[in-house]
């Protein structure tokens, strides 16, 4: 991916009633090595990377770069938000100079199923549009992945179209000029 354009970087950590987004620090190294390792986070994207390729990998302060938050709860890592320009060679129907940002996030399993996902996209969509005013902001996420399509709903994507990649559907989604309800 590529990077976002004039952003200061990092930001003012942005907090909501119960997470804090941030830039990343050492000390998320080991879970951000399990938040790509699990077998359940994998399941939509490809599958888990091996344990030992990412102990090996994964520099130690992982991900810090412009578009990069770490999802924290409570001092605890749970997650990450990304927002990237698309790479040129990946599937879908975006080129590079179609100017949209892509949003991405992953949580570990512990964490599903509590509206973390929600609370946190939706504070990171709002420090974009303050970032970077009138960028749109794209999505995609395999059609069967449930909990990723309403969320896409929910924080206001609306389909654009469907395509087949990595042997699964695919959704990809803008958001709408609407700011996103939490």
């Amino acid at each position: 991916m590529t990077e976002l354009g004039p952003v200061a970087w990092p930001p003012a950590p942005i907090r909501t009633e119960r997470l804090v987004l941030r830039e990343s620090e050492a000390g998320d190294r080991a879970a951000l090595i399990d938040l790509f390792s699990s077998s359940e986070v994998g399941t939509y994207i490809g599958g888990p990377r091996p344990r030992d390729e990412l102990e090996r990998t994964v520099p130690e302060v992982p991900g810090r770069r412009p578009g990069f938050f770490v999802i924290d709860l409570d001092g605890t890592a749970i997650g990450m938000i990304t927002f990237d320009r698309r790479d040129a060679g990946r599937p879908g129907p975006a080129s590079p100079d179609a100017g949209e940002a892509w949003l991405g996030y992953l949580l570990l399993p512990e964490a599903w199923g509590r509206g973390y996902a929600a609370e946190a996209c939706t504070a990171a969509l709002g420090w974009f549009v303050d970032a970077l005013p009138g960028t749109p902001v794209a999505l995609c996420t395999q059609t069967a992945n449930d909990r990723a399509m309403r969320l896409a709903a929910k924080l206001g994507f609306t389909e654009v179209e469907r395509f087949e990649a990595y042997g699964a559907e695919q959704w990809f989604g803008v958001r709408s000029s609407v700011t996103p309800s939490s």
